[in-house]
């Protein structure tokens, strides 16, 4: 079986380029993505972190399956809810995908919203060392017991510049980060700092909408889940014994759901919520991409623009590969 290891990475490689295709939810980005790999000859890359989970398919906007069957697409229905995926496994992993990518001939073409693992697969950085599940399962304990401000005010102390980046709702990072520092004596940033080699240059570019278009979009979007029955899959996720505390199931459009089905909310409030948490995830989405100054951003008005914003990213892109 193969391993999920950079050093497997040939350095014959050097100077190929990759796409990189970015934006908040509701952009557009699939069927620009879809348009652009007819047009570069290019495999897709999902960046989303909650695309390749199995059985989650109209809450994360999947691509549908006669779209994966004519573009071949990477981390799309690969896990299970409950199965455990990080940005430092989509790295190492996705770094590997690059590779065989290159091999065949094709243009990988990275695809999502996740501002992390984007970072992870192409500045690699590294992620730490692996789970001690003892260490972990203390933690989540005394997350229980004396809440996550606890936790956040101990990381403060021994890694102040992670702790300094989360809030105490980001509780899976917090644990993770002081897991890190407990197993090895060393801070999660300072690994953060730690680059791994890479053997591609990746060509960045962003989806730029009007914001009160992006947030008519995303509400319609919410919409036609509903209509799509999100509340019958998230039902069906907890038939097959799926709590809403799993982390994947920690997003928006799924948290909401269960509280809905667990009355904790109306159906209508929950509606509210699924569009009002949406829209803050796309201002926090655009928050960190606003920070790399290395992607070119193409503004796009409607979907009439679809055609004319692929052809001009394909354009970038072949000018960018040839003056590197």
């Amino acid at each position: 079986m193969e391993t999920y290891n950079d050093k497997h990475l040939t350095s014959g490689i050097k100077h190929q380029h990759l796409l990189v295709l970015v934006g908040p939810t509701a952009s557009g980005k699939t069927p620009i993505s879809l348009l652009i790999a007819e047009r570069i000859g290019a495999e897709i890359i999902s960046a989303d972190s909650r695309q390749i989970y199995k059985l989650m398919d109209i809450g994360t906007a999947k691509p549908s399956m006669a779209d994966r069957n004519k573009i071949k697409h990477h981390f799309v229905d690969e896990l299970l809810p409950n199965q455990d995926f990080n940005a430092g496994d989509y790295g190492k992993k996705g770094r590997l995908i690059i590779d065989k990518i290159f091999r065949k001939g094709k243009v990988p073409l990275v695809v999502g919203g996740s501002g992390l693992y984007v970072q992870s697969l192409i500045d690699g950085f590294f992620e730490g060392p692996s789970a001690d599940n003892e260490i972990r399962k203390e933690l989540y304990h005394r997350l229980k017991v004396d809440g996550a401000e606890e936790l956040l005010n101990e990381l403060r102390k021994v890694d102040p510049a992670s702790a300094a980046k989360m809030l105490p709702s980001n509780t899976r990072r917090i644990v993770r980060a002081l897991e890190v520092f407990k197993v090895t004596g060393v801070p999660i940033s300072s690994f953060h700092k730690t680059k791994i080699a890479l053997n591609f240059s990746p060509v960045l570019v962003g989806l730029q909408w009007d914001r009160a278009k992006l947030y008519d979009r995303i509400n319609q979007r919410v919409d036609k889940m509903l209509e799509q029955s999100l509340v019958d899959e998230v039902k069906r996720l907890q038939s097959n014994g799926y709590s809403s505390q799993l982390n994947a199931l920690q997003t928006v459009g799924y948290k909401e759901v269960f509280d809905y089905l667990e009355e904790r909310i109306s159906l209508k409030r929950m509606s509210e919520l699924i569009k009002q948490n949406s829209r803050r995830y796309a201002k926090r989405q655009l928050t960190w991409f606003r920070r790399d100054k290395r992607i070119k951003w193409f503004d796009v008005n409607s979907e009439i623009d679809f055609a004319s914003v692929t052809s001009s990213i394909c354009e970038y892109f072949y000018k960018v590969k040839q003056h590197r």
